[in-house]
């Protein structure tokens, strides 16, 4: 039997229920019992818009350069200067083993620690040692490769780590800035990082310690490359706590500098005092 009750309420208004009938239908509405099947067998479609993996962004500061003295910077693109891009250097393998070394002579307490790549300061295992190509700076205006660096076994070392674990700073008890920036960044693309534990926009003066094979922050990667088009007169800061990225595959790649030396990254007394000679 027909509702005339339901009738006469959409009669004087044919025009508004048919229409509101094809709204809904050209939007893809349904009517609730066939919608009722979809909300009930499978809530994971508002479980995804709710929660996600993504780790929350990280908001970096900018590091006013110190361009004075003997540190100041040569005025060569990052992209193609030696000292900032290691890609233009390159390495390869080693013929000492991924290990910690021992060294005589004396010890720096506030040198940069490389267990605080990783958020519980562990000394992971070293799968991989590498030699970094020398830079000559006489071929030519920007200088170009030259022979395998040789005065240490290794100058890059590789470090096991899970797939999209966090990587911090290597921690420095120093501050940089008023800010509480523990380093700045002085090179920064998709997979590399060179960071420097001073304010000057050089790799000849202090630490600088060199992150090969990881995924960088992508706010970290935008926010340096803004800046670097702008004249470099500021470059990001961070903290011994800040997220630089996450491990792209199963390890990542750490070399350190000193006053614009490669170093040995494995030298325990260095850079894992943590972890006393076993």
């Amino acid at each position: 039997m027909v509702n005339l009750s339901s009738l006469f309420r959409c009669a004087p208004m044919v025009m508004g229920c048919a229409g509101m009938i094809f709204y809904l239908t050209a939007f893809g509405a349904e009517p609730l019992i066939a919608q009722s099947d979809k909300i009930i067998s499978d809530s994971s479609q508002f479980s995804s818009m709710m929660y996600s993996n993504e780790p929350p962004p990280v908001a970096y500061g900018a590091v006013d350069v110190d361009n004075s003295g003997s540190c100041r910077a040569d005025g060569r693109p990052a992209t193609i200067h030696g000292d900032l891009n290691l890609a233009l250097r390159s390495y390869e393998p080693a013929a000492a083993p991924p290990m910690l070394m021992e060294y005589d002579g004396p010890t720096d307490a506030d040198a940069p620690q490389l267990s605080g790549l990783f958020l519980d300061k562990r000394l992971p295992e070293l799968v991989g040692a590498y030699q970094i190509y020398d830079w000559d700076w006489s071929c030519n205006k920007d200088g170009c490769r030259g022979d395998l660096l040789a005065e240490w076994p290794m100058t890059l070392l590789e470090l096991a780590g899970a797939q999209g674990e966090t990587l911090s700073l290597p921690s420095r008890g120093p501050k940089i800035d008023r800010a509480g920036n523990n380093a700045m960044v002085l090179y920064a693309e998709a997979t590399r990082l060179t960071l420097a534990y001073t304010r000057h926009d050089s790799a000849a003066c202090g630490y600088v310690v060199h992150l090969e094979g990881l995924q960088v922050d992508p706010s970290l990667v935008n926010f340096y490359q803004a800046l670097d088009r702008a004249g470099r007169v500021q470059l990001p800061g961070v903290d011994n706590h800040d997220r630089l990225g996450v491990v792209s595959g199963s390890s990542v790649k750490v070399a350190v500098r000193d006053s614009g030396r490669f170093m040995d990254p494995g030298a325990r007394k260095d850079w894992w005092q943590m972890y006393g000679e076993e």
